[in-house]
C-alpha cells in the first residue's frame, strides 16, 4: 500500500480499506470517527505472541502461540454443538474448538495433515488442552506475522486485537511525512523526535504506557500547545476590536459610600482592574476567580453602576434560575435609591412580560437584566450592550467564550466569574485568552467555618446538635454521596438517608438530588431559602454558587470519597450570614494516608487556592472529582501535576514566538487535536 495522503489522515475512517459501515459504527463507540483518532488511539499494554510453545508446556490461562499439526476435522450435526479440531506436535495434542463458525471456513484454514500456527488463550477440558476460538490461525510461511509482540489497544463489542491491529497497521505502517511544525534545534533540546517517528514509536514500543516517555511527553506538548494556540488567538482577535465609548466611574463611589461594609482590599484592587479595562480602548475580557464567599458578585455590580452610568445596557447571567434570582435581589437592594431600571429574565417568565422586557431591551428601557443562559438567545437583541457578565464561567468552554465575545458587538466588555479555585499549573491552559483577577481574601464579618470530623459510628451523637440548631433558627445540609443504595459501593444513600432523618425531625426534611427535574430541583431549593424545611437532604448539587444565609450546619457523609477542592465547595454553603458555620465531616473506620491528609488539610484551612493546589498533588489531577464535569479537565494526554515542566516548556513557548495561524505552520496540529475550527471562526 502506497503512503497515506495528509488529507485522508483527517478523513472518516470508512476511507481506509476494508471498513464498511458496520464496522465504522463499531469504531465509532470508541470515539474513533476520524483516521486520526486511530493515531492518538494509544496501546496501554501488549499481548507477547512471540514464541512457539510446546504442547506439554503449556500454561492455562494465558494466550500463547503454537506450531500444529493438524489431524482430524469434527462438524457435528447437532444444533449449537461447537466444531472441534484435533491437532498436534512431537509431544502431544490439543483441541481447537469454534462456536458459531462456518463449516467451509473451518476446512480452508485448517487443511488435514498440514501445518499451522495458532495463537489463542489457553483452557483445560475433560484432561485435553483447548483453545476456544483463536484470535489467529495461519500457514507456516505466514507465521511472523503472529509471532510477535502486539499492542492491546481498548476495544468495544465487535471489534477484536486481530480485526483492529488490521486497520491500525494500515494507517501507522503506511504514516505519511509531515512538515514538522518545530525548529530541529527545539526537538534535540527537548530530546523529542519528529512527530512521524513519535507516532510509530508510541504504537510498536511500551513507550505508550509510560507518561514519562520520551515519546508521551511529545504528544503531550503537542496537546498542549495547540490548546494554548487557539487561547492566543482567541486573546489576539479580542484585544484587535477597538472599543468607542466614554466611560464615568462617580456613581459607583456613590454606591460604595451607602454599602453597609468596606470592601476587601482583594476587592478594591479587582475593582480598579475592570475599571481599567473598561476605560481602556481595547475590550476586556477578563475573569474574576474568587474563592466560596469572597464577594465576586458585589464586585461585578459595582463595575455595572458605572457601565450604567455611562450610559450602556449591562447583562448578568446565571446558570440557575435560582442563583439568577439572588443576583438580581441583591441587584435591587444595592440600586434600590437610583433610577436604574432592572428586569429578571428565565425560561420560566411568562409570554407577555418575557415579549415586554425584549422590546423594552430594544428600545434602551432596561439599563440591567439579570437572568439565565436564555439571555443570549438569538431573538434578544440589546440597544447598547456595554457589559455582559457570567457567573460560574466553567460551564463554558473556549469556543462558547468566543460567541460571547462576539455577541454584544466591539463595545461589549466581557467579565466572567468562577467560585472554582483552579491550580497554577492549569491557569494559561485554561485562561491563556483572559486576563485573571483573583478576590483571595473572605469579607471581614466572616467567620472561619470550623470544620470538624467524626467516625459514622458514632452518627447518634449528631441528633441533638441537630436540634439544637434548628431551635437556634439555623439551617442544615446533610450531603451524601449517591441517590440510590449500591451493593458495589460502600457509600450512602440519599434517599435512606432522607428516611432516618425524616423520623426523627418530620416535616422539616425535604430531598433533593440530580436526578431531579430543574423546576423540581429548583422548587425544594426555594422552599429552604424561604424556611419552609429546616433540613436539606443532598446529593452534590447544592455545591456550587447559591447562597442560603440560614444554613450554617453541613454534614458530609463519607467525606473521605470526596475530593479536597470539592469539600470545600460544599462547605462554602454554609456560613454565609452573621452567625458561625460549622462543616462535620463523617468518615467511615480504615481510611487511607491519602484520606487522612486530605481531612487534615481541611480542617486547618479555609483558602481554597491553597485546598485545590494541594487536592491536585495528592490525588493527581485526573483523579479530581468534579473536574471533568465542569468541564475544566479538558486534556486527553497531558496531566498538570505529572507533565508540570511541559506545561511551563509550552508556556514559554508560545510567549517566545509570534504564531500566525494563517501560515498553515500548525494547521495540522490543530487539526489533530480538534482544535481547527475554533481557530477558524475567531480569524477575522
Amino acid at each position: 500500500m502506497n503512503l497515506l495522503k495528509k488529507d485522508i489522515i483527517f478523513s472518516d475512517v470508512d476511507k481506509l480499506k476494508g471498513i464498511g459501515k458496520k464496522l465504522s459504527k463499531y469504531l465509532k463507540n470508541k470515539r474513533i470517527e476520524k483516521v486520526k483518532d486511530i493515531l492518538l488511539n494509544l496501546p496501554y499494554s501488549e499481548t507477547d505472541r512471540s514464541k512457539i510453545i510446546d504442547l506439554n508446556k503449556l500454561e492455562v490461562g494465558k494466550i500463547q502461540t503454537i506450531r500444529v499439526k493438524v489431524k482430524k476435522l469434527n462438524f457435528p450435526r447437532i444444533r449449537n454443538l461447537p466444531n472441534k479440531i484435533l491437532c498436534e506436535d512431537k509431544n502431544s495434542n490439543i483441541e481447537i474448538v469454534y462456536f458459531n463458525s462456518r463449516e467451509g471456513y473451518l476446512r480452508k484454514l485448517f487443511r488435514v495433515n498440514e501445518w499451522v500456527v495458532i495463537s489463542g488463550k489457553i483452557s483445560f477440558f475433560n484432561k485435553k488442552y483447548q483453545i476456544t476460538n483463536p484470535d489467529y490461525v495461519t500457514s507456516i510461511d505466514k507465521e511472523e506475522y503472529v509471532k510477535q509482540i502486539i499492542p492491546k489497544y481498548s476495544l468495544t463489542k465487535g471489534i477484536n486485537e486481530k480485526k483492529y491491529r488490521i486497520i491500525s497497521e494500515q494507517v501507522i505502517n503506511n504514516l505519511p511525512d509531515i512538515n514538522e511544525w518545530y525548529e530541529s534545534h527545539f526537538l534535540k533540546k527537548n530530546n523529542f523526535l519528529n512527530w512521524k517517528e513519535n507516532i510509530i514509536a508510541l504504537h510498536k514500543t511500551k513507550d505508550s504506557q509510560n507518561n514519562l516517555s520520551k515519546t508521551y511527553k511529545r504528544l503531550v506538548f503537542d496537546e498542549i500547545l495547540a490548546n494554548l494556540i487557539v487561547l492566543s488567538n482567541n486573546r489576539k482577535k479580542i484585544k484587535r476590536i477597538k472599543k468607542n465609548k466614554s466611560f464615568k466611574s462617580a456613581f459607583c463611589n456613590e454606591i460604595l459610600k451607602d454599602l453597609p461594609f468596606e470592601l476587601t482590599k482583594s476587592q478594591k484592587n479587582v475593582l480598579e482592574e475592570i475599571n481599567l479595562d473598561l476605560k481602556s480602548n481595547t475590550r476586556m475580557f477578563r475573569i474574576i476567580q474568587g474563592d466560596v464567599g469572597s464577594g465576586k458578585t458585589i464586585v461585578s455590580l459595582l463595575a455595572i453602576a458605572n457601565v450604567v452610568e455611562s450610559k450602556y445596557q449591562c447583562a448578568l447571567m446565571s446558570p440557575t434560575e435560582i442563583l439568577a434570582k439572588q443576583h438580581f435581589n441583591l441587584a435591587k437592594k444595592i440600586f434600590v435609591n437610583t433610577k436604574i431600571k432592572i428586569e429578571f429574565l428565565s425560561g420560566k417568565t411568562d409570554i407577555k412580560k418575557r415579549k415586554k422586557i425584549i422590546n423594552d431591551l430594544e428600545e434602551g428601557n432596561i439599563n440591567i437584566i439579570i437572568g439565565t443562559h436564555s439571555l443570549f438567545q438569538k431573538k434578544i437583541n440589546f440597544k447598547n450592550l456595554g457589559l455582559a457578565v457570567i457567573d460560574e464561567q466553567h460551564k463554558f468552554g473556549v469556543k462558547q467564550r468566543s460567541d460571547l465575545a462576539i455577541k454584544g458587538g466591539d463595545d461589549c466588555d466581557v467579565l466572567l466569574m468562577s467560585a472554582t479555585p483552579i491550580p497554577r499549573t492549569m491557569m494559561m491552559s485554561l485562561y491563556g485568552d483572559m486576563d485573571i483577577s483573583k478576590i483571595k481574601e473572605k469579607p471581614k464579618n466572616r467567620k472561619k467555618i470550623i470544620t470538624l470530623s467524626k467516625p459514622e459510628k458514632k452518627i447518634n451523637e449528631l441528633w441533638s446538635f441537630i436540634n439544637k440548631q434548628i431551635n437556634s433558627d439555623n439551617q442544615v445540609f446533610w450531603v451524601c454521596p449517591l441517590i440510590e443504595e449500591s451493593s458495589f459501593l460502600d457509600y450512602s444513600s440519599a434517599k435512606k438517608k432522607f428516611d432516618i432523618i425524616n423520623k426523627k425531625f418530620p416535616n422539616k426534611v425535604a430531598l433533593i438530588h440530580g436526578a431531579l427535574d430543574k423546576i423540581e430541583k429548583e422548587k425544594i431549593l426555594n422552599k429552604f431559602l424561604k424556611k419552609e424545611i429546616f433540613i436539606l437532604v443532598s446529593t452534590t448539587v447544592i455545591e456550587v454558587g447559591i447562597d442560603f444565609p440560614n444554613a450554617n450546619l453541613i454534614i458530609i457523609e463519607n467525606a473521605n470519597k470526596f475530593g479536597l477542592a470539592q469539600l470545600h465547595q460544599l462547605r462554602g454553603r454554609v456560613g454565609r450570614g452573621q452567625k458561625q458555620g460549622v462543616c462535620i465531616l463523617l468518615f467511615k473506620e480504615g481510611l487511607s494516608k491519602n484520606a487522612i491528609k486530605r481531612i487534615k488539610i481541611l480542617k486547618e484551612s479555609n483558602d481554597g487556592f491553597f485546598i485545590a493546589e494541594e487536592d491536585m498533588r495528592l490525588r493527581g489531577f485526573g483523579d479530581i472529582i468534579g473536574y471533568q464535569q465542569s468541564g475544566i479537565k479538558n486534556f486527553r494526554f497531558a496531566d498538570p501535576i505529572i507533565h508540570q515542566d511541559l506545561f511551563l516548556l509550552a508556556e514559554k513557548y508560545i510567549r517566545g514566538m509570534s504564531i500566525n495561524v494563517n501560515d498553515g505552520k500548525y494547521s495540522f496540529l490543530l487539526k489533530l487535536f480538534d482544535k481547527a475550527e475554533i481557530i477558524n471562526q475567531n480569524i477575522d
